[in-house]
């Protein structure tokens, strides 16, 4: 694909599920910010400034567009990144007045929901539940989400496996008195159809994996703010201040965005991820194609190998397996570092799945192949030549 054209031939970069590469257009974007109308947004009066306002206010409608929510149900607040936002939500959930009886969160969550699941429950004192997932990625429906706030992803990051019934477990947990968070991280880029017109009452996502910059987004169900208690506060979220006491603007609809974004924002990052939106939302039927054949070929010629142990269940653009030390020699480190030395580029460990992959399954290190649209035929012709050298 031209947009990564300044990836060098042996460059095989497969991390994708860590941080997606950058297509031109998306830095393009950055770039412009930087160098014609640089500017601080919601502050000033000046061209530059206001030009910084329409982008980034177009930023946050492509946002909702994309998973095809309502502005009059929904708003988008930028932060940090997905773990920063699923802490800025919880940390400020007034769960006493929601009515919240427990938090759940399911046994195959990378350490972002997993820590601030834990977090919460001894903050709160409420007890916390660990649910089991389905194979497929989806929760058993006859969970009890009674009075339950309930974290968990929309795809994984270790096999890329999805909620695959979102849309009935959004209907249980609120007929069910509870409130459903959601990570995307993982889904946004590739796993999006799992989150359109989606009920959840925040979704937290990290525009880094989806092809855009470092920069984290907070999409909230606006009746959502009936229940944040605000503590985490600064420059941009008020329209007065007193000695004492300040007001803020997130009480004015158009506003409400500001609840969860205090202090200077990431301008140009923001601008970059509205390109980002509009390059995926342009990419060609032969784009997607090319990614189903990459990962297909791929996850076919793992599993055909006796000595790797490939976890995923089916094909996906996230694969993941390990070796057996004792069938081998070596393990899924020195593996990855074996093909690093040949320039490809593929993540080893526990992929901060600490708990699933290490103490539920107890597998040894994994090696993680992530692929993206910047990803070559010849990149999988490489890759297996040189597994099979090894």
């Amino acid at each position: 694909m031209n947009d990564f054209s300044y990836l060098k031939e042996n460059d095989i970069y497969c991390d994708a599920a860590c941080q997606s590469l950058r297509p031109q257009p998306v830095i393009d974007a950055l770039n412009e910010y930087y160098r014609e109308f640089n500017s601080c947004g919601e502050r000033v009066k000046y061209p530059w400034g206001i030009t910084t306002d329409q982008k980034v206010n177009a930023t946050r409608e492509k946002v909702l567009k994309y998973l095809k929510l309502k502005k009059k149900d929904y708003f988008v607040s930028f932060t940090l990144n997905t773990t920063y936002g699923l802490n800025l939500v919880l940390s400020q959930f007034d769960y006493e007045k929601a009515g919240i009886k427990k938090i759940i969160t399911s046994d195959i969550e990378h350490n972002s929901p997993f820590l601030s699941t834990i977090a919460f429950a001894k903050r709160t004192g409420l007890p916390r539940e660990i649910i089991t997932r389905n194979e497929d990625g989806s929760i058993p429906i006859d969970t009890d989400f009674n009075h339950a706030l309930v974290v968990v992803n929309a795809a994984s990051n270790i096999d890329g496996r999805k909620l695959e019934n979102i849309k009935d477990v959004e209907k249980k947990i609120h007929k069910s008195g509870g409130f459903l968070i959601i990570d995307a991280a993982q889904a946004m880029a590739h796993s999006k159809d799992v989150l359109e017109k989606t009920s959840a009452d925040a979704i937290c996502f990290s525009a880094h994996k989806m092809y855009a910059p470092s920069l984290g987004g907070i999409i909230v169900r606006r009746d959502l703010l009936l229940y944040i208690k605000t503590s985490f506060v600064g420059g941009g979220m008020v329209s007065d201040v007193d000695r004492d006491t300040y007001d803020l603007l997130s009480k004015e609809p158009e506003h409400a965005y500001t609840k969860f974004e205090s202090g200077l924002q990431a301008w140009g990052e923001i601008i970059a991820l509205g390109a980002a939106i509009d390059w995926l939302e342009g990419l060609k039927k032969s784009d997607h194609q090319n990614l189903e054949n990459n990962y297909e070929e791929l996850f076919e010629f793992l599993k055909s190998k006796e000595k790797l142990h490939v976890v995923n269940q089916v094909a996906n653009p996230t694969i993941s397996l390990y070796v057996d030390k004792n069938e081998t020699g070596f393990d899924s480190h020195f593996l990855g570092s074996a093909l690093a030395d040949q320039g490809i580029m593929a993540r080893t460990g526990y992929f901060c799945v600490h708990y699933y992959l290490d103490h539920v399954k107890h597998y040894p290190p994994l090696l993680r192949f992530s692929l993206g649209y910047h990803t070559r035929p010849s990149d999988i012709e490489k890759i297996k030549k040189a597994l099979e050298n090894l």
